[in-house]
């Protein structure tokens, strides 16, 4: 099993072996093209964020600058939306579900490396995936770490830093990340705190 294999499979591997630092670079310079395109090159920054995920649905939009590892490992459904300054460290697979947003500078980690200082030092790292469900915001500075799952249709506050799994239909905030309540059908009616809609085609 070469590195590339080791990394995939969630076990400890090396980063500068068996063609991952070229990898990388690659995958560096779509991600500067990306990045470097002026606002109104929409139809250009839909074909690169294509060219750089590796698997992606309908409607997809990355503010720029934005960072990866690899992009390859990324998967992303329909109606994905990344704010400014996302970073995803994708050494393993990161699958986002549809109606998913991020706001600005969310950063979504699969990257780790061991504790023991000895075992840190020895060039080992590693990467566990992080699944995202449909209908989640993650609010801005928020922090998902390697292994998380976060559930349908969850709002994570802003701030957060993401260790363990959250639940569907839940709002979780703080560090670490709590589940704070659930989502109920009385969510409904307010778009900020008590404050009501009024938008009659909403309702």
């Amino acid at each position: 099993m070469n590195q590339r294999e080791r990394m995939l499979s969630e076990l400890p591997y090396k980063a500068w072996e068996d063609g991952l630092e070229e990898e990388r670079k690659e995958s560096r310079k779509r991600v500067h093209r990306y990045n470097n395109l002026p606002p109104e090159a929409e139809k250009e920054k839909d074909a690169l964020i294509r060219e750089i995920f590796g698997k992606t649905g309908e409607n997809i939009f990355v503010e720029a600058p934005f960072r990866c590892d690899y992009g390859t490992h990324i998967e992303a459904g329909n109606n994905f939306y990344a704010n400014f300054n996302c970073v995803i460290l994708d050494v393993a697979k990161v699958v986002i579900g549809e109606n998913v947003m991020f706001a600005p500078n969310v950063a979504v980690y699969t990257a780790g490396h061991p504790v023991h200082p000895d075992s840190r030092n020895s060039g080992y790292e590693y990467g566990i995936g992080v699944m995202i469900g449909d209908n989640v915001w993650v609010g801005g500075n928020s922090v998902i770490n390697p292994g998380v799952h976060i559930g349908n249709n969850v709002v994570i506050g802003s701030g957060s830093v993401v260790t363990k799994d959250i639940p569907d239909n839940a709002i979780a905030v703080g560090n670490p990340c709590r589940v704070i309540r659930y989502i109920t059908e009385e969510d409904r009616k307010y778009y900020f705190k008590d404050r009501e809609f009024d938008v009659d085609d909403y309702r």
